[in-house]
């Protein structure tokens, strides 16, 4: 069950709904709740897109239904990924598509009611349990480096190993080798620089979307205190509503963000200095 008699202040009220169910210690700690939500996310969505696909009978020659939405999905991440990769672009509209639905269905697990996720898990025994995948560092970095794997990757197919390498050394200062080290040094902070620039902005935002949720929940406890009990629920409905409402364009705008940059790294990346 959920923990019993943890901190009732606000900080332990925090703390609480922060701590992951997990298992190993130090570097080889496992988030379960990560691992389990994405997981199951990634196979909810594949299974409504595929459904999407071959369902939705075409009226007039028009899709409807669910295909008609997965076909609106589909041409909007056509389109964008159009406007900046100029070469065939089958694999990365399919990594874009695949991206933007599977981030926003876990950023939209922070619209879950605060204490639900928990509960339920509480029923099979986790203390902890916390269910946006989005809003834990080791998710959105695991993430960032697969694109960091993909922008290597596509550099490497178009210039091949040797123009790579060579771009290391003489670019942007040219190929004295007076400049190498200062040329190497700036090749690997631009390039770091992405995947922890991608991952960090996803983190941040979703981080800081939970933590606006719990102080919202806390402030309605406020108002139950000083006002009586109606205040709470009605505290609680308000304010969570408002906000609610708000982080909806959060949770897609930074879906989008996510699907767009790494098409925009790997098109860098395929560029001749």
């Amino acid at each position: 069950m959920v923990e019993q008699g943890h901190d009732e202040s606000p900080t332990g009220y925090i703390v609480h709904h922060l701590k992951h169910l997990k298992v190993g210690d130090g570097f080889w700690t496992f988030h379960v709740d990560t691992l389990l939500v994405s997981g199951s996310l990634a196979a909810l969505v594949a299974y409504v897109l595929y459904c999407g696909a071959r369902s939705g009978a075409r009226v007039s020659g028009a899709p409807s239904g669910l295909r008609a939405v997965v076909e609106w999905i589909y041409e909007f991440v056509d389109d964008s990924v159009a406007d900046i990769y100029h070469g065939n672009r089958s694999f990365l509209v399919a990594l874009g598509f695949s991206l933007f639905t599977w981030v926003v269905a876990m950023n939209a697990m922070d619209l879950l009611p605060l204490d639900v996720p928990g509960t339920v898990a509480g029923f099979f025994g986790a203390e902890f349990f916390r269910a946006v995948p989005t809003a834990d560092l080791n998710g959105t970095v695991a993430m960032a480096l697969v694109i960091f794997t993909l922008i290597v990757g596509y550099a490497i197919r178009a210039k091949g190993i040797g123009g790579y390498l060579h771009e290391w050394i003489s670019s942007p200062f040219g190929s004295n080798p007076l400049l190498w080290l200062p040329n190497i040094l700036l090749n690997a902070i631009e390039l770091i620089s992405k995947p922890i620039s991608l991952s960090m902005r996803l983190f941040g935002n979703m981080y800081s979307g939970e933590i606006l949720f719990m102080l919202i929940a806390l402030l309605g406890m406020g108002f139950a205190v000083s006002i009586g009990g109606i205040a709470l629920f009605i505290g609680q409905v308000v304010f969570g509503a408002a906000w609610s409402i708000f982080h909806i364009l959060i949770v897609l705008l930074q879906a989008y963000i996510f699907m767009m940059l790494p098409i925009v790294y790997i098109a860098m990346a395929e560029e001749h200095h």
